[in-house]
């Protein structure tokens, strides 16, 4: 293996350890265990707004999604102030996780290029070892991921890609890395981000401003419904783009017995 696809190798089994402390670190530490003591500090809107800017800074390291935060936040803020404080927060809670998959994509020479070879493992590859072999079903799981993504975003666009991805109810860091491997910009992101999360999160401020208590329970009933609409916006922004890449690959398919 060539010193790049060592190095490749090293990052891609890093992330994944990394990625599986976060996972593990969620589920000890689940949002309710944390979120449930912010009751008695609603009278101390200072004091409230500082806990839960801390939330939402440790929210990607804990894999917490972002609706249960935006209940606290329509809780203590109301509708008024909860709207723009609770997606103030998301952003600057989804912009690192972001930045550094971008980072650590563009490091790696992106998620989609094939590894690199050095001439002297062309003349006398070495005999493959159980540690390569496993780093090498990494890196070709993490590629196939990679090129599944850019190839989803350039069909849809970058907005219109990454505001389907937040309508739709999928995690909000798959969405995020996802992003920024696909090349993504970031002012492409944040539009996207925007324009999907606004929804969840204004029914989320809703909910937690008309709690008698502080809930973690996310959207409750209306939680489905919500779903439900969510993901019927993001098939019919998705319609078009897809429409186009079916009628070209038919087209296609059509023209190659011709030709050949």
């Amino acid at each position: 293996m060539s010193v790049l696809g060592s190095q490749a190798s090293t990052r891609a089994t890093a992330g994944l350890v990394v990625a599986a402390a976060i996972v593990t670190a969620g589920l000890v530490v689940s949002p309710s265990a944390v979120i449930g003591a912010l009751e008695s500090l609603t009278g101390d809107p200072l004091t409230f707004g500082l806990v839960v800017a801390g939330l939402y800074a440790v929210r990607p390291l804990l894999a917490w999604p972002t609706t249960p935060l935006a209940v606290v936040v329509g809780y203590g803020f109301g509708v008024t102030l909860g709207i723009p404080i609770a997606m103030l927060a998301l952003l600057t809670s989804v912009l690192p996780v972001f930045l550094a998959a971008r980072k650590i994509s563009v490091s790696g020479n992106g998620p989609t290029q094939p590894p690199q070879v050095s001439a002297a493992e062309t003349q006398a590859p070495d005999q493959p070892t159980e540690s390569a072999s496993s780093t090498g079903v990494v890196d070709r799981t993490l590629e196939r991921a990679g090129g599944v993504a850019s190839r989803y975003f350039e069909t849809a666009g970058p907005v219109r890609g990454m505001t389907a991805a937040r309508l739709a109810p999928i995690p909000s860091d798959v969405s995020t890395c996802a992003a920024a491997v696909s090349g993504v910009t970031l002012q492409q992101f944040v539009i996207g981000t925007i324009l999907g999360e606004l929804p969840w999160t204004i029914a989320a401020v809703f909910v937690g401003a008309s709690a008698a208590t502080v809930t973690t329970s996310g959207l409750g009933e209306l939680g489905i419904a919500l779903s439900i609409a969510c993901g019927l916006a993001a098939v019919f922004l998705l319609a078009g783009p897809t429409y186009r890449l079916l009628q070209t690959r038919s087209q296609a398919a059509s023209r190659s017995p011709t030709e050949g």
